[in-house]
């Protein structure tokens, strides 16, 4: 690999040639602030925050884009460059909406952040036209307030890599603001909930649907019985919201917390994980021997479901009709545990923590009611999550660690790497090696459906049968399954699809990581492998072992794996979505 040599504040650095003048510093032990720069998302040089001073160039150049050269000298801080930075921010915050103390990106806003530390106040030296948006607040997953709006344009660049592009800017000069095209409200739109758009937004121009105050008005009213549930990947990133390291696994403190916010039963949704398993298994296994529709496809990804149903909805027989595992917990709480405890499931109130939007929206589809009242009540996030536990002053890093709920708190290894590209395709294989081998299979771990790749295909050789399976995360790698799916080229029996880049881990309602750590750390593996390091250290690891779902089978859906109470409760249907209103 040919190196350049710089010096980049005096301090000389060798970088591989075509490295920006943003690597070397970062090389260097120098951080340039960008607002803008999403590594290989958003590479536009637009924000002009990051500029520099370097010699050979013509001016200040963007540290974000600008290549570096053999002999370069680079500046970052002179008083030049401090004095374009802190007009570039006075400039922006000309047109910003400045309610900081109600802001939820308050102490957590990229551009407060840089205000503060370049001593940028409301100084009103800019004053003059400020266009007001109304908010958009037509989709059930999130709000739009373009007065918060930097123009960054990082919505529209995430959105485009997750192949939808249903935002863009729209007119020009003072008035250029992000929208849908002729300025439809979000929810008009083929947009898929995905949330990716507000886990990149460096302002509170996107936040989450607020989910939090109804839940803490049910967790005020005696008349409700108010139960949660957290998904596999909460306990690989919650942390991350109380400054503990990118990867620590808070399962235990996370669950002292729940119940200190007062929920009455704290369940893992890990054990529907494996109830989604033991049924889609089952489905796939009955495919492959019945002749029936393949590749079969997995559809606990709410976005990848909306995307398919938009996109393609002559394609929707390919989807396993399971439940994800939010709605199968839900079902089996509102059903299975309501009759147990002998509780009316109106008086259930359900509240489900996940990593995902998409999930806001997943919640109030039809079909999703197995006890004649939705099966999932509320949705918060990761982030709302964190913010609750702010709220309620707990003081979450001194928690002792804590056991989730029996029975419907008990899981397997196979639930637990769910919130991985490729872990349910995983735990599926490890069900399906054993039933179709007709037995106890020691080696589970299928590793080359592992890892961060976006696509990711494999050959295993089951009970003498070659079972092609192929795993995507992410909208733009779905598409090319899809096209391969739809032209009847593809080879693959078993296909999962994750809606959002590295699955769960890497979702929509995961904790917000500023660029600076986004840009140079790779979130996923590292959320990943807080699950994988569980898995392989439980000793039930495949899905159809855990005696939760023994139990649950023998006491409620007695007719069997796949049978008409299973497939009442745990299973549903897809509908062919309009793209416009």
């Amino acid at each position: 690999m040919e190196m350049v040599n710089v010096k980049v504040n005096g301090i000389a650095v060798s970088v591989p040639k075509g490295s920006t003048i943003l690597e070397a510093a970062r090389q260097a032990g120098v951080e340039i602030p960008t607002l803008c720069y999403l590594k290989d998302i958003n590479e536009i040089g637009a924000c002009r925050i990051c500029v520099v001073e370097a010699t050979g160039a013509r001016g200040l150049v963007t540290a974000c884009v600008y290549p570096v050269a053999e002999g370069m000298e680079i500046q970052t801080n002179t008083a030049r460059v401090q004095k374009a930075r802190k007009t570039t921010l006075e400039l922006i915050l000309s047109t910003h909406e400045k309610k900081c103390l109600s802001c939820e990106r308050s102490t957590n806003c990229e551009l407060q952040k840089m205000c503060k530390d370049y001593g940028v106040e409301d100084s009103g030296k800019y004053d003059g036209d400020r266009p007001v948006y109304e908010l958009d607040k037509s989709t059930a997953h999130l709000v739009r307030d373009n007065n918060k709006c930097i123009l960054c344009r990082r919505c529209v660049a995430v959105c485009r890599q997750q192949y939808v592009s249903v935002i863009g800017a729209n007119d020009r000069g003072i008035d250029t603001h992000i929208a849908c095209a002729f300025d439809k409200p979000l929810g008009d739109v083929p947009c898929v909930s995905c949330g990716q758009c507000v886990a990149v937004c460096p302002t509170g121009a996107l936040v989450d649907t607020d989910s939090t105050t109804p839940v803490w008005e049910a967790l005020a009213d005696p008349t409700k019985h108010v139960v949660v549930s957290t998904a596999p990947s909460i306990r690989a990133t919650l942390g991350e919201a109380f400054g503990m390291p990118i990867g620590t696994n808070v399962e235990g403190k996370m669950v002292a917390a729940l119940r200190r916010l007062g929920f009455a039963k704290v369940f893992d949704t890990d054990f529907a994980a494996d109830l989604t398993i033991v049924e889609e298994a089952n489905e796939f296994v009955q495919r492959v021997q019945n002749k029936g529709v393949l590749p079969m496809i997995t559809s606990c990804s709410p976005g990848w479901v909306k995307f398919a149903e938009y996109y393609y909805p002559d394609q929707l027989d390919h989807l396993s009709s399971c439940k994800s595992p939010q709605q199968m917990c839900g079902a089996v709480i509102k059903t299975y545990y309501a009759q147990k405890m002998g509780i009316d499931p109106k008086d259930i109130v359900n509240v489900s923590v996940m990593p995902c939007t998409a999930k806001k929206f997943e919640c109030g589809r039809d079909d999703q009611n197995a006890a004649g009242v939705a099966d999932i009540d509320h949705v918060i996030t990761t982030r709302e999550l964190a913010r609750m536990i702010d709220r309620a002053g707990i003081k979450f890093d001194l928690l002792p660690d804590e056991e989730f709920d029996a029975p419907l708190g008990d899981d397997t290894g196979a639930a637990v790497i769910f919130g991985a590209t490729g872990g349910v395709m995983e735990a599926a294989l490890r069900t399906a090696n054993d039933w179709l081998t007709e037995k106890d299979n020691k080696d589970v771990e299928f590793h080359e459906v592992r890892g961060t790749d976006g696509l990711k295909e494999a050959t295993y050789n089951i009970a003498g049968m070659e079972v092609k399976v192929a795993v995507a995360s992410g909208i733009a790698n779905a598409n090319y399954i899809m096209d391969q799916i739809k032209s009847g080229t593809a080879p693959w029996h078993f296909v999962e699809i994750m809606c959002c880049p590295g699955g769960c881990v890497n979702g929509g309602g995961q904790p917000i990581q500023p660029a600076s750590v986004r840009n140079f750390t790779d979130l996923k593996a590292l959320r990943a492998k807080a699950l994988y390091d569980q898995d392989e250290a439980m000793t039930l690891r495949k899905s159809h072992e855990s005696p939760v779902i023994k139990k649950l089978y023998e006491e409620f859906f007695d007719d069997g794996i796949g049978g008409h109470k299973a497939h009442h409760c745990l299973h549903t249907t897809y509908v062919a979505r309009k793209k416009f209103k």
